[in-house]
């Protein structure tokens, strides 16, 4: 299996270095390993959605 460095997945998926260090961490990349200090992405792996909240809202729970 081929893997791309966190710069390349990036570069790939137009968003910033940071961004995939996140989903790395949180596990939100099927198949991304960690080796040492640097994280390891498949060549083949799908870019998740994004689901931080946009609006600037927040919802509240309603009691």
């Amino acid at each position: 299996m081929e893997y791309l460095s966190i710069k390349q997945t990036a570069e790939k998926w137009g968003i910033s270095v940071r961004r995939i260090q996140v989903l790395c961490a949180e596990e939100r990349i099927p198949g991304a390993i960690k080796i040492g200090s640097y994280w390891a992405i498949p060549a083949d792996a799908e870019k998740p959605d994004d689901q931080r909240i946009k609006s600037g809202k927040y919802i509240k729970e309603q009691e």
